[in-house]
């Protein structure tokens, strides 16, 4: 009996892979001999999946990897190991953040990051977990939510892959999150093999321009109103309250700063830096490149785990393939999220200048449909997916994906790719703004 669902994403395509892993990625083979495939009817919900993946037919890189196997090149060759904001994956892939939410809180959420560290994928732990949830260090009897992930995926993961990423938003600075974990004699392993990142969260796709929320009861959201806004929005007879946290207020020089901050105090952990799907998102990421980010992750308008409003959820931020064209080719490491579950997705992504995407809700579908072996089968898929993919395109690396892969029906052949030092759209505004 499952207990998630996930209106308006393919969740019955998700759990199919969480299922039957590679198999999900063919036609069911029962049908070989007496069926005739063809395309599918048309159900692109955004730009990004309006693209179509358009190989060439001379390949110069096949050519080049023909002579280097002395044999042809088959799917297989492809490498789809990937440096991630510092890490080693063995996929461009990485487990988005859940955040505080009650379905990334509980067990759900440990069963991911034991997967996530078998895949050798990097894991993002999300926002205001201490906040709400509180801090235990080693030794004591009881595990905190954000230690259960942490051991669980350090008991899994293999030596030189992956990596834990933890986030911090203005309640988490509150109580001192980083200088915790950093001081917390159970992240020395993670800090001595530079596998320890901390991402300053500026906003997310679900609701860009506000923070957090969260539905709590009653008693909960008496303790929490220390910290948080609690509003009474579901009428004085509802047992539930709505607790808010707050956006963060930056502005480019306020950006610089808070990097400069985190590399000065945290050398050892490796600096990440989160964005929603924000107008000037390309002046953003590229400051926070200029200051030394690590990486940038850039949360689309499909992207989204937890509780929003239906306005935001439906109406508000830039999509992902526009994110990724205003961005152009990017200054450092860029990460993508928004809507990610197979390889064609992700593929135009990385086309479009991401090193990894994220799964977020496809990740927690998978593990509610099996929270032993749901998200290792749906990356299995993924992973064949872009091998089929990359490989026929005539190349044998993610890294090596271009714009040139992609062809546009509803626009130009590809997106335009402003250069670094173009004018930003915005520029007659002020910088920044609440993020």
């Amino acid at each position: 009996m499952t207990s998630l669902s996930a209106p308006g994403f393919p969740e019955d395509a998700v759990r199919a892979r969480a299922r039957g892993g590679t198999a999900a990625v063919f036609p069911d083979p029962a049908g070989y001999g007496t069926r005739l495939y063809g395309p599918t009817a048309a159900t692109a919900a955004d730009a990004l999946d309006r693209a179509r993946i358009v190989p060439p037919v001379f390949m110069p890189e096949r050519l080049e990897k023909l002579i280097d196997l002395a044999r042809e090149p088959e799917f297989s060759d492809v490498d789809l190991t990937t440096g991630v904001g510092g890490f080693t994956a063995r996929l461009p892939l990485y487990l988005s953040a859940f955040g505080s939410t009650r379905a990334g809180s509980g067990d759900l959420a440990v069963h991911a990051a034991r997967q996530a560290a078998r895949l050798g994928i990097p894991m993002v732990i999300g926002e205001n977990m201490v906040p709400v949830h509180g801090y235990r260090r080693s030794g004591d009897a009881v595990r905190s939510v954000l230690r259960a992930r942490v051991e669980s995926y350090l008991e899994e993961v293999p030596d030189g892959f992956g990596g834990i990423v933890v986030q911090q938003s203005t309640e988490d600075a509150d109580s001192e999150v980083w200088n915790l974990l950093y001081s917390d004699p159970a992240f020395r392993p993670l800090l001595e093999s530079g596998r320890l990142a901390f991402e300053l969260k500026t906003g997310q796709g679900a609701k860009p321009g506000l923070g957090g929320m969260t539905v709590v009861g009653r008693a909960e959201a008496e303790q929490l109103a220390r910290r948080f806004t609690v509003a009474d929005v579901f009428g004085e007879d509802s047992g539930h309250r709505l607790r808010c946290a707050t956006p963060g207020t930056f502005t480019d020089e306020i950006l610089r700063q808070q990097l400069r901050f985190m590399r000065n105090n945290f050398p050892k952990a490796r600096t990440w830096v989160k964005f929603h799907p924000g107008r000037d998102v390309d002046r953003a990421a590229r400051t926070a490149w200029a200051a030394g980010a690590d990486a940038v992750t850039v949360d689309g308008a499909e992207g989204g785990t937890g509780w929003a409003p239906g306005v935001f959820l439906d109406q508000v931020g830039l999509p992902l393939a526009e994110c990724l064209r205003r961005i152009g080719s990017p200054d450092g490491c860029l990460l993508a999220g928004g809507g990610m579950w197979e390889g064609g997705r992700a593929l135009r992504a990385l086309a479009l200048g991401a090193r990894a995407v994220g799964l977020g809700r496809a990740a927690l579908v998978a593990v509610d449909e099996d929270p032993d072996h749901g998200l290792e089968r749906l990356a299995d898929a993924l992973a064949l997916e872009l091998r089929l993919l990359v490989s026929a395109l005539g190349k044998y690396a993610a890294g090596a994906l271009g714009p040139e892969d992609l062809w546009w029906p509803d626009g130009p052949a590809a997106p335009a790719h402003p250069t670094a030092d173009a004018a930003p759209r915005d520029a007659a505004r002020p910088a920044g703004g609440v993020a």
